[in-house]
Protein backbone atom coordinates (compact mmCIF):
# COMPACT_ATOMS: atom_id res chain seq x y z
CA UNK A 1 0.00 0.00 0.00
CA UNK A 2 1.52 3.21 -1.03
CA UNK A 3 1.47 5.97 1.45
CA UNK A 4 -0.38 9.70 0.74
CA UNK A 5 2.19 12.03 1.93
CA UNK A 6 2.42 15.54 0.17
CA UNK A 7 6.09 17.25 0.37
CA UNK A 8 3.97 20.90 -0.10
CA UNK A 9 6.23 21.97 -3.03
CA UNK A 10 4.60 19.61 -6.29
CA UNK A 11 1.38 17.62 -6.00
CA UNK A 12 2.19 14.08 -5.30
CA UNK A 13 -0.22 11.45 -6.68
CA UNK A 14 0.19 7.92 -5.09
CA UNK A 15 -1.11 4.52 -6.49
CA UNK A 16 -3.43 3.52 -3.37
CA UNK A 17 -4.94 0.70 -5.58
CA UNK A 18 -8.48 1.33 -4.52
CA UNK A 19 -9.12 2.21 -8.17
CA UNK A 20 -9.94 -0.21 -11.23
CA UNK A 21 -7.34 1.23 -13.49
CA UNK A 22 -10.64 0.44 -16.49
CA UNK A 23 -12.49 3.69 -14.50
CA UNK A 24 -9.41 5.68 -14.74
CA UNK A 25 -9.15 4.63 -18.53
CA UNK A 26 -12.27 5.30 -19.33
CA UNK A 27 -12.40 9.22 -17.71
CA UNK A 28 -9.22 9.51 -20.36
CA UNK A 29 -11.14 8.51 -23.26
CA UNK A 30 -14.01 10.35 -22.47
CA UNK A 31 -11.43 13.54 -21.86
CA UNK A 32 -9.46 12.71 -25.14
CA UNK A 33 -12.16 13.39 -26.91
CA UNK A 34 -11.75 17.21 -26.83
CA UNK A 35 -8.19 16.85 -25.85
CA UNK A 36 -6.10 14.51 -28.16
CA UNK A 37 -3.12 12.96 -26.55
CA UNK A 38 0.27 11.89 -28.94
CA UNK A 39 2.67 9.85 -27.25
CA UNK A 40 6.59 10.40 -28.28
CA UNK A 41 9.20 7.54 -28.63
CA UNK A 42 12.64 8.53 -28.90
CA UNK A 43 14.91 5.18 -29.22
CA UNK A 44 17.42 3.13 -30.94
CA UNK A 45 17.09 1.00 -33.56
CA UNK A 46 18.96 -0.91 -31.15
CA UNK A 47 15.94 -1.30 -28.72
CA UNK A 48 14.22 -2.31 -31.73
CA UNK A 49 16.22 -5.88 -31.06
CA UNK A 50 16.13 -5.54 -27.15
CA UNK A 51 14.20 -7.69 -24.78
CA UNK A 52 11.93 -4.82 -24.34
CA UNK A 53 10.29 -2.97 -27.51
CA UNK A 54 8.46 -5.97 -28.25
CA UNK A 55 5.84 -5.84 -24.92
CA UNK A 56 5.91 -2.38 -25.30
CA UNK A 57 4.31 -2.13 -28.88
CA UNK A 58 1.98 -5.45 -27.71
CA UNK A 59 0.94 -3.19 -24.29
CA UNK A 60 0.30 0.40 -26.82
CA UNK A 61 -1.46 -1.57 -29.45
CA UNK A 62 -4.20 -2.17 -26.42
CA UNK A 63 -4.52 1.78 -25.64
CA UNK A 64 -7.93 3.46 -26.74
CA UNK A 65 -7.31 6.70 -26.49
CA UNK A 66 -3.96 7.93 -28.28
CA UNK A 67 -4.62 10.05 -30.91
CA UNK A 68 -0.98 9.74 -32.54
CA UNK A 69 2.13 7.50 -31.67
CA UNK A 70 5.54 9.43 -32.93
CA UNK A 71 8.92 7.26 -33.16
CA UNK A 72 11.75 9.28 -33.44
CA UNK A 73 14.65 6.28 -34.91
CA UNK A 74 18.35 7.10 -33.97
CA UNK A 75 20.83 5.25 -35.62
CA UNK A 76 19.40 3.89 -38.43
CA UNK A 77 20.14 2.64 -41.86
CA UNK A 78 17.54 2.83 -44.79
CA UNK A 79 17.04 -1.10 -44.61
CA UNK A 80 16.73 -0.57 -40.57
CA UNK A 81 13.91 2.03 -41.03
CA UNK A 82 12.06 -0.09 -42.79
CA UNK A 83 12.45 -3.08 -40.65
CA UNK A 84 11.25 0.11 -37.88
CA UNK A 85 8.43 0.63 -39.80
CA UNK A 86 7.28 -2.97 -40.24
CA UNK A 87 7.76 -3.72 -36.30
CA UNK A 88 5.50 -0.47 -35.38
CA UNK A 89 3.16 -1.87 -38.63
CA UNK A 90 0.88 -3.49 -36.05
CA UNK A 91 0.26 -0.30 -33.72
CA UNK A 92 -3.50 0.37 -34.72
CA UNK A 93 -3.04 3.75 -33.63
CA UNK A 94 -2.34 6.71 -36.16
CA UNK A 95 1.41 6.57 -35.98
CA UNK A 96 4.97 7.56 -37.18
CA UNK A 97 8.36 6.45 -37.72
CA UNK A 98 10.76 9.99 -38.09
CA UNK A 99 14.20 8.74 -39.68
CA UNK A 100 16.34 11.13 -37.72
CA UNK A 101 19.42 9.96 -40.45
CA UNK A 102 17.11 9.99 -43.47
CA UNK A 103 19.17 12.45 -46.20
CA UNK A 104 16.13 15.27 -45.90
CA UNK A 105 16.47 15.11 -42.02
CA UNK A 106 20.12 15.58 -42.39
CA UNK A 107 19.63 18.64 -45.09
CA UNK A 108 17.07 20.49 -42.37
CA UNK A 109 19.78 20.09 -40.07
CA UNK A 110 22.35 21.68 -42.23
CA UNK A 111 19.86 24.68 -42.79
CA UNK A 112 19.22 25.33 -38.71
CA UNK A 113 23.31 24.54 -38.33
CA UNK A 114 23.59 27.61 -41.25
CA UNK A 115 21.78 29.50 -38.68
CA UNK A 116 23.25 28.72 -35.51
CA UNK A 117 20.38 26.86 -33.97
CA UNK A 118 21.01 23.22 -34.75
CA UNK A 119 21.27 20.68 -31.82
CA UNK A 120 25.25 20.46 -30.70
CA UNK A 121 25.10 16.50 -30.76
CA UNK A 122 23.11 13.48 -31.34
CA UNK A 123 21.01 11.89 -28.54
CA UNK A 124 17.64 11.28 -27.02
CA UNK A 125 17.29 15.10 -26.11
CA UNK A 126 17.78 15.90 -29.87
CA UNK A 127 15.21 12.97 -31.05
CA UNK A 128 12.74 14.54 -28.90
CA UNK A 129 13.42 17.97 -29.82
CA UNK A 130 12.80 16.62 -33.20
CA UNK A 131 10.04 14.59 -32.48
CA UNK A 132 8.18 17.83 -30.54
CA UNK A 133 8.70 19.73 -33.64
CA UNK A 134 6.42 17.60 -36.01
CA UNK A 135 4.06 17.29 -33.19
CA UNK A 136 3.77 21.06 -33.07
CA UNK A 137 3.61 20.68 -37.31
CA UNK A 138 0.45 18.67 -36.42
CA UNK A 139 -1.17 21.17 -34.24
CA UNK A 140 -4.26 18.94 -33.39
CA UNK A 141 -3.12 17.56 -30.02
CA UNK A 142 -3.30 18.78 -26.45
CA UNK A 143 -1.04 16.39 -24.57
CA UNK A 144 2.63 14.99 -25.37
CA UNK A 145 3.33 11.81 -23.27
CA UNK A 146 6.63 10.50 -23.50
CA UNK A 147 8.69 7.43 -21.72
CA UNK A 148 11.75 5.16 -22.83
CA UNK A 149 11.71 2.23 -24.86
CA UNK A 150 14.10 -0.03 -22.63
CA UNK A 151 11.44 -0.85 -20.62
CA UNK A 152 11.27 -4.43 -19.51
CA UNK A 153 8.51 -4.19 -16.71
CA UNK A 154 6.15 -1.88 -19.23
CA UNK A 155 2.30 -2.00 -18.51
CA UNK A 156 -0.03 0.16 -20.40
CA UNK A 157 -1.14 1.30 -17.07
CA UNK A 158 1.99 3.13 -16.45
CA UNK A 159 0.88 5.70 -19.76
CA UNK A 160 -2.64 6.02 -18.17
CA UNK A 161 -1.58 7.09 -14.73
CA UNK A 162 1.15 9.53 -16.48
CA UNK A 163 -1.62 11.61 -18.54
CA UNK A 164 -4.24 11.78 -16.33
CA UNK A 165 -3.49 14.62 -14.43
CA UNK A 166 -2.52 16.93 -17.61
CA UNK A 167 -5.47 15.50 -19.46
CA UNK A 168 -8.13 15.71 -16.74
CA UNK A 169 -9.63 19.04 -17.42
CA UNK A 170 -10.97 19.71 -13.82
CA UNK A 171 -7.16 19.68 -12.63
CA UNK A 172 -4.54 22.58 -12.79
CA UNK A 173 -1.47 20.61 -14.08
CA UNK A 174 0.54 21.28 -16.78
CA UNK A 175 3.04 18.77 -16.54
CA UNK A 176 3.06 15.78 -15.26
CA UNK A 177 5.92 13.15 -13.86
CA UNK A 178 6.14 9.83 -13.56
CA UNK A 179 8.16 8.07 -10.49
CA UNK A 180 8.32 4.27 -8.96
CA UNK A 181 10.54 2.18 -7.40
CA UNK A 182 13.55 1.11 -8.91
CA UNK A 183 14.28 -2.48 -7.76
CA UNK A 184 15.40 -5.24 -9.99
CA UNK A 185 16.87 -8.95 -9.98
CA UNK A 186 17.08 -8.49 -6.07
CA UNK A 187 19.04 -5.24 -6.21
CA UNK A 188 18.25 -1.64 -5.21
CA UNK A 189 18.71 0.04 -8.66
CA UNK A 190 18.86 3.64 -9.84
CA UNK A 191 22.24 4.48 -9.01
CA UNK A 192 22.62 7.77 -10.42
CA UNK A 193 18.89 9.00 -8.47
CA UNK A 194 20.25 7.66 -5.15
CA UNK A 195 23.85 8.04 -5.49
CA UNK A 196 24.39 11.47 -7.18
CA UNK A 197 21.70 13.92 -7.53
CA UNK A 198 20.17 13.12 -3.99
CA UNK A 199 22.88 13.83 -2.03
CA UNK A 200 24.23 16.49 -4.47
CA UNK A 201 21.17 18.55 -4.09
CA UNK A 202 21.30 17.96 0.09
CA UNK A 203 24.66 19.08 -0.16
CA UNK A 204 23.95 22.49 -2.75
CA UNK A 205 21.56 23.41 -0.13
CA UNK A 206 24.48 23.16 2.82
CA UNK A 207 27.14 25.16 0.64
CA UNK A 208 24.84 28.02 -1.42
CA UNK A 209 22.22 28.15 1.09
CA UNK A 210 18.42 27.86 1.13
CA UNK A 211 16.82 28.10 -2.91
CA UNK A 212 13.42 27.44 -3.97
CA UNK A 213 14.56 25.92 -7.15
CA UNK A 214 16.30 23.11 -5.04
CA UNK A 215 13.50 22.56 -2.37
CA UNK A 216 11.67 22.29 -5.72
CA UNK A 217 14.30 19.23 -7.43
CA UNK A 218 14.45 17.86 -4.64
CA UNK A 219 10.37 16.93 -4.28
CA UNK A 220 10.76 14.46 -6.72
CA UNK A 221 11.23 11.26 -5.88
CA UNK A 222 12.69 9.79 -9.01
CA UNK A 223 13.80 13.33 -10.54
CA UNK A 224 15.92 10.96 -13.63
CA UNK A 225 12.97 9.41 -14.83
CA UNK A 226 12.29 9.40 -18.45
CA UNK A 227 8.30 9.55 -18.14
CA UNK A 228 6.51 12.22 -18.55
CA UNK A 229 3.37 14.27 -19.95
CA UNK A 230 2.60 17.75 -20.50
CA UNK A 231 0.17 19.93 -21.87
CA UNK A 232 1.35 20.69 -25.99
CA UNK A 233 0.98 24.58 -25.74
CA UNK A 234 4.29 24.19 -23.74
CA UNK A 235 6.40 22.79 -26.60
CA UNK A 236 6.97 25.79 -28.33
CA UNK A 237 8.92 27.80 -25.64
CA UNK A 238 10.36 24.97 -24.27
CA UNK A 239 14.42 24.64 -24.39
CA UNK A 240 16.03 21.06 -23.37
CA UNK A 241 19.49 19.82 -23.52
CA UNK A 242 20.90 17.72 -25.43
CA UNK A 243 22.86 15.67 -23.42
CA UNK A 244 22.10 13.38 -20.30
CA UNK A 245 20.46 16.47 -18.60
CA UNK A 246 17.41 16.13 -20.26
CA UNK A 247 15.26 15.08 -17.59
CA UNK A 248 16.73 17.55 -15.28
CA UNK A 249 16.59 20.42 -17.96
CA UNK A 250 12.89 19.48 -18.39
CA UNK A 251 11.61 19.92 -14.56
CA UNK A 252 13.83 23.41 -14.55
CA UNK A 253 12.10 24.46 -17.44
CA UNK A 254 8.87 23.70 -15.69
CA UNK A 255 10.12 25.29 -12.96
CA UNK A 256 10.95 28.55 -15.42
CA UNK A 257 7.61 28.50 -16.78
CA UNK A 258 5.04 27.24 -14.72
CA UNK A 259 6.10 27.61 -11.02
CA UNK A 260 5.37 24.19 -8.75
CA UNK A 261 1.56 24.28 -8.22
CA UNK A 262 1.50 23.15 -12.36
CA UNK A 263 3.90 20.62 -12.01
CA UNK A 264 2.91 17.22 -10.33
CA UNK A 265 4.57 13.37 -9.75
CA UNK A 266 2.67 10.74 -10.45
CA UNK A 267 3.29 7.25 -9.25
CA UNK A 268 3.28 4.75 -12.66
CA UNK A 269 4.23 1.24 -11.33
CA UNK A 270 5.06 -0.78 -8.33
CA UNK A 271 8.24 -1.93 -10.06
CA UNK A 272 10.33 -0.72 -12.84
CA UNK A 273 13.46 -2.03 -15.15
CA UNK A 274 14.71 -1.17 -17.72
CA UNK A 275 18.90 -1.19 -19.13
CA UNK A 276 21.35 -0.53 -17.30
CA UNK A 277 24.25 1.54 -18.00
CA UNK A 278 27.53 0.53 -17.44
CA UNK A 279 29.75 3.11 -14.80
CA UNK A 280 32.26 3.63 -17.55
CA UNK A 281 35.13 4.45 -15.04
CA UNK A 282 37.59 4.60 -17.54
CA UNK A 283 35.76 6.61 -20.17
CA UNK A 284 34.07 10.03 -19.49
CA UNK A 285 32.46 10.08 -22.34
CA UNK A 286 30.44 7.48 -21.56
CA UNK A 287 28.12 5.62 -19.58
CA UNK A 288 26.93 7.29 -15.59
CA UNK A 289 30.75 8.94 -15.78
CA UNK A 290 29.10 10.91 -18.42
CA UNK A 291 25.52 10.96 -17.26
CA UNK A 292 26.64 12.02 -14.10
CA UNK A 293 28.22 14.92 -15.19
CA UNK A 294 26.04 16.46 -17.66
CA UNK A 295 23.44 16.38 -14.85
CA UNK A 296 25.78 18.46 -12.48
CA UNK A 297 26.48 21.17 -15.31
CA UNK A 298 22.61 20.92 -15.47
CA UNK A 299 21.75 21.91 -12.09
CA UNK A 300 24.75 24.41 -11.67
CA UNK A 301 23.63 26.23 -15.34
CA UNK A 302 20.08 26.65 -13.73
CA UNK A 303 21.46 27.84 -10.01
CA UNK A 304 23.41 30.69 -11.71
CA UNK A 305 20.77 31.87 -14.07
CA UNK A 306 18.37 31.82 -11.19
CA UNK A 307 21.39 34.73 -9.26
CA UNK A 308 23.46 31.93 -7.52
CA UNK A 309 27.72 33.09 -7.59
CA UNK A 310 29.49 29.82 -7.98
CA UNK A 311 33.44 29.45 -7.81
CA UNK A 312 36.26 27.57 -7.63
CA UNK A 313 35.77 27.85 -3.86
CA UNK A 314 32.00 27.07 -4.26
CA UNK A 315 33.00 23.83 -6.13
CA UNK A 316 35.67 22.09 -3.80
CA UNK A 317 33.52 22.48 -0.58
CA UNK A 318 30.60 21.35 -2.59
CA UNK A 319 32.61 18.28 -3.73
CA UNK A 320 34.09 17.19 0.22
CA UNK A 321 30.31 18.34 1.36
CA UNK A 322 28.52 15.79 -1.68
CA UNK A 323 31.07 13.21 -0.66
CA UNK A 324 30.00 12.81 2.87
CA UNK A 325 26.16 13.15 2.32
CA UNK A 326 26.12 10.25 -0.35
CA UNK A 327 28.46 8.15 2.33
CA UNK A 328 25.61 9.19 4.66
CA UNK A 329 22.98 7.74 2.02
CA UNK A 330 24.39 4.91 1.26
CA UNK A 331 24.17 3.88 4.73
CA UNK A 332 20.91 4.46 4.90
CA UNK A 333 20.21 2.61 1.22
CA UNK A 334 21.93 -0.11 2.40
CA UNK A 335 19.95 -0.90 5.84
CA UNK A 336 16.78 -0.11 3.69
CA UNK A 337 17.79 -2.86 1.03
CA UNK A 338 18.83 -5.59 3.60
CA UNK A 339 15.01 -5.01 5.43
CA UNK A 340 13.20 -5.73 2.30
CA UNK A 341 15.36 -8.52 1.01
CA UNK A 342 17.13 -7.07 -1.44
CA UNK A 343 21.25 -6.37 -2.41
CA UNK A 344 23.42 -3.15 -2.39
CA UNK A 345 27.11 -3.76 -3.64
CA UNK A 346 28.74 -0.99 -0.61
CA UNK A 347 31.98 -1.83 -2.16
CA UNK A 348 31.16 -0.57 -6.09
CA UNK A 349 28.61 2.07 -4.68
CA UNK A 350 31.22 3.60 -2.75
CA UNK A 351 33.70 3.76 -5.98
CA UNK A 352 30.57 4.95 -8.22
CA UNK A 353 30.53 7.85 -5.17
CA UNK A 354 34.23 8.98 -5.54
CA UNK A 355 33.94 8.93 -9.25
CA UNK A 356 30.68 11.31 -8.76
CA UNK A 357 32.83 13.58 -6.50
CA UNK A 358 35.33 14.03 -9.45
CA UNK A 359 32.84 14.78 -11.92
CA UNK A 360 31.24 17.45 -9.43
CA UNK A 361 34.96 19.18 -9.75
CA UNK A 362 34.86 18.39 -13.53
CA UNK A 363 31.19 19.76 -14.10
CA UNK A 364 32.13 22.92 -12.12
CA UNK A 365 35.48 23.32 -14.03
CA UNK A 366 33.76 23.26 -17.17
CA UNK A 367 30.71 25.47 -16.18
CA UNK A 368 33.46 28.35 -15.50
CA UNK A 369 35.76 27.50 -18.22
CA UNK A 370 33.16 27.95 -20.94
CA UNK A 371 30.39 30.80 -19.79
CA UNK A 372 29.08 31.14 -22.99
CA UNK A 373 28.46 27.61 -24.22
CA UNK A 374 24.64 27.01 -25.14
CA UNK A 375 22.97 24.93 -22.67
CA UNK A 376 20.00 24.11 -24.48
CA UNK A 377 18.97 23.33 -28.20
CA UNK A 378 17.08 25.92 -29.41
CA UNK A 379 13.42 26.02 -28.61
CA UNK A 380 10.63 26.29 -31.48
CA UNK A 381 9.43 29.79 -30.98
CA UNK A 382 13.57 30.67 -31.93
CA UNK A 383 13.41 28.16 -35.11
CA UNK A 384 10.47 29.78 -36.35
CA UNK A 385 11.76 33.24 -35.96
CA UNK A 386 14.34 32.39 -38.00
CA UNK A 387 12.82 30.04 -40.42
CA UNK A 388 9.05 30.07 -40.42
CA UNK A 389 8.95 27.26 -43.35
CA UNK A 390 11.24 24.66 -41.09
CA UNK A 391 8.36 23.45 -39.28
CA UNK A 392 6.02 22.65 -41.60
CA UNK A 393 8.94 21.74 -43.95
CA UNK A 394 10.01 19.16 -41.16
CA UNK A 395 6.54 17.18 -41.71
CA UNK A 396 7.10 17.10 -45.52
CA UNK A 397 10.35 15.84 -45.08
CA UNK A 398 9.22 12.54 -42.66
CA UNK A 399 5.86 12.40 -45.20
CA UNK A 400 8.08 12.17 -47.96
CA UNK A 401 10.26 9.56 -46.41
CA UNK A 402 7.44 7.02 -45.31
CA UNK A 403 6.24 7.51 -49.24
CA UNK A 404 9.82 6.63 -50.74
CA UNK A 405 11.13 3.63 -48.45
CA UNK A 406 7.81 2.37 -48.72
Amino acid sequence: MADFHQNGNIAQFHNLRQRPIEELVYEIETFAQTRKISLVLPCLYSELEGPAMENIVDELSKVTYLHRIIIGLDRATEAQYRHARDFFARLPQKHVVIWNDSPRMKALEARLDALGLAPPEPGKGKNMWSCMGYLISCADSAVMALHDCDIVTYQRDMLARLVYPVVNPNFRYQLSKGYYPRIGDGKLNGRVTRLLVSPLLIALKKVVGDRDYIDYLRSFRYPLSGEFALRTSLLPDLRIPSDWGLEIGVLSEAWRNLGRHAVCQVEIADAYDHKHQTVSEEDAATGLNRMSTDICKAIFRKLAADGTIMTANTFRTLKATYYRCALDLLEFYDNDAKMNGLTVDRHREEKTIELFAENIMAAGHTFMAKPNEAPFIPNWSRVNAADPELVAELKAAVSADEADYA
